[in-house]
């Protein structure tokens, strides 16, 4: 009995979608569980899979259509392969020449176990896959991790009797490739007009509101990361021994932004008609840059959370954002947020806020600087920190002094135990 694929249901902040890409075309086999499209909305990247074995017999939608929740994509029939009409001997012959060709052209990798996305990636850039370190479940290689892999230049398989090449790395992997890629024309001043995605389009949407909304001003400040970064030093081999994970100074700030807003609730606040919503939960978006666009995925309950389980969390939101994993919950509601320019390398911006929130603190890149502590210059690892804030809602003595609760805590971290 046939069965229909059908877009997943959006939630209601999501009116349709794209059909980004099929992973299946009609006639090839299908297994429950297989990823045959994906939907880009203006969030996240949706996959469909499939309810049942068989064969996809048709599809409804195109590749660049827009859909709508629960809009019939195509149909998977019972059986095997769709029957066509049988080939002329001199077309069978030239199949099969042009069979064996790519066979000898093209070496024949182990696929089995990959998802439809990594492994169109794999066999597109002819890898293989036993030299990627894989960071899925169970070690299974995943999408990012052949970005990655390619990315940072890695052997590719060579064909049977050929020296392995280098492929030339794409981007340092201090400067990610965060658009995707554009093939200019040939010419003395190529132009390519390109459409902008859902996710960048939305994006452009949101931030242009909040232009508009609100009363954006920024308080600057710098901290002496000396005292960071040596407790990290002196603990780090016993938090990983312990932990499994590395201890890093987005958690550090996490938790120092988390007892500063306890000092100062109006920066957790956000702005409803003529109303300030105080809340009394602790919910920190972490921008994180993705192929698709800047996502702020929320850690919940900050104030509930340990450094340890802070960075797993992190770590995590990272690699599904990489993979295209990040769910719609991953990235619903925030009270407040921290993105870290000093990825990659930015000295000083004023972040924009993240609606409905009303206040976001920047990093940005850590620099010996010389200052003058008792009297005497000395050098010492300096971080400039930005706190854009809604002016509708919080006065310049709030913002300010909740920089400098931030600054104090990290110049002195045994405050977060103490929680003073």
């Amino acid at each position: 009995m046939p069965t229909e694929i059908k877009v997943p249901v959006f939630s209601e902040s999501v009116s349709e979608g794209t059909l980004l890409a099929w992973h299946k075309k009609p006639g090839d086999a299908v297994k429950r569980g297989d990823v045959v499209a994906e939907i880009e909305t203006d969030k996240v990247v949706l996959e469909v899979t499939a309810l049942t074995d068989g064969t996809l017999q048709s599809v409804a939608k195109n590749e660049g259509d827009t859909v709508l929740s629960e809009e019939v994509l195509g149909v998977i029939g019972e059986g095997g392969a769709v029957v066509t009409a049988a080939p002329t001997p001199a077309a069978a012959q030239a199949a099969q020449a042009q069979s064996t060709t790519a066979v000898m052209d093209k070496p024949q990798v182990d696929t089995d176990g990959l998802s439809p996305a990594v492994r169109k990636l794999v066999t597109e850039g002819n890898l293989d896959p036993a030299q990627i370190s894989g960071t899925g479940k169970d070690g299974r290689v995943t999408k990012g991790d052949v970005l990655s892999f390619t990315a940072g230049g890695a052997a590719v398989a060579a064909p049977a009797g050929e020296a392995p090449v280098q492929q030339e790395a794409k981007a340092p992997a201090s400067t990610p490739t965060l658009q995707p890629s554009v093939q200019l024309p040939a010419g003395a001043r190529p132009e390519q007009r390109v459409p902008m995605t859902r996710i960048r389009a939305r994006i452009a949407e949101r931030l242009k509101d909040v232009q508009n909304t609100a009363a954006i001003l920024t308080t600057f400040n710098e901290i002496n990361m000396k005292p960071a970064m040596d407790l990290r030093k002196k603990y780090q081999d016993a938090f990983v021994a312990k932990h499994g994970v590395k201890l890093g100074f987005m958690s550090l700030f996490v938790r120092a932004a988390t007892e500063a807003l306890k000092q100062f609730p109006v920066i957790n606040s956000s702005v409803d008609g003529k109303d300030i919503v105080y809340h009394g939960y602790y919910d920190i978006g972490i921008a994180v840059a993705s192929e698709r666009g800047l996502v702020v995925p929320i850690l919940r309950d900050t104030d509930q959370k340990g450094l340890a389980t802070i960075e797993k969390d992190i770590a995590a939101f990272a690699q599904k954002a990489k993979s295209g994993k990040l769910t719609l919950e991953d990235l619903s509601g925030g009270t407040f947020s921290i993105t870290n320019g000093g990825t990659f390398g930015s000295m000083m911006s004023t972040p924009i806020l993240n609606q409905p929130q009303s206040a976001i603190l920047g990093m940005h890149n850590i620099i010996e600087r010389p200052i003058v502590e008792n009297g005497q210059i000395v050098a010492r690892p300096m971080m400039y920190v930005a706190l854009s804030y809604d002016h509708r809602i919080i006065d310049g003595r709030e913002a300010v002094l909740f920089l400098v609760a931030i600054k104090n805590i990290l110049e002195d971290p045994a405050r977060m135990l103490l929680e003073i």
